[in-house]
């Protein structure tokens, strides 16, 4: 398989669950899926395998300067390490801004561009958040 056709996977693992997580938080199937994680354990395991073989290819990796990182980013296993990297994590954060969502209960009309700005644009999305669930918390 070749790291074109991983990207392309790795990313279609990861949009059915930001749909569902946005369209049906409440489903029984969504909330499985973000109580045990399993999409973002599944590009875990991905990421540890392009991790690794970025290592085999290239040597150890060097994040001590914008300038080495840059050239670790020339690396192809290295770039998709990288991205699955972001799907993991941002979908970690969705899953943890619904979670902390069930003690809020912000509305999910204002929940979903939490969500979709997550899945986007990842900080913004959970900065986004944190505005939100301040101003609900001081409503309380």
């Amino acid at each position: 398989m070749t790291p074109t056709e991983v990207f392309s996977i790795s990313s279609m693992i990861a949009m059915p669950m930001w749909i569902l997580m946005i369209l049906f938080p409440n489903w029984k199937a969504t909330r499985f899926l973000i109580d045990f994680k399993i999409i973002p354990i599944a590009l875990s395991v991905l990421y540890a395998i392009y991790i690794f073989l970025a290592i085999q290819i290239g040597g150890m990796m060097d994040f001590g300067s914008l300038s080495s990182v840059m050239k670790l980013f020339t690396e192809e296993n290295a770039v998709l390490a990288g991205w699955v990297h972001y799907l993991a994590f941002d979908l970690l954060v969705g899953m943890w801004m619904l979670d902390q969502n069930k003690g809020l209960r912000i509305h999910q009309l204002i929940m979903a561009p939490c969500l979709f700005s997550t899945f986007m644009l990842g900080p913004i999305g959970f900065l986004l958040f944190i505005i939100i669930k301040a101003f609900k918390q001081q409503q309380s």
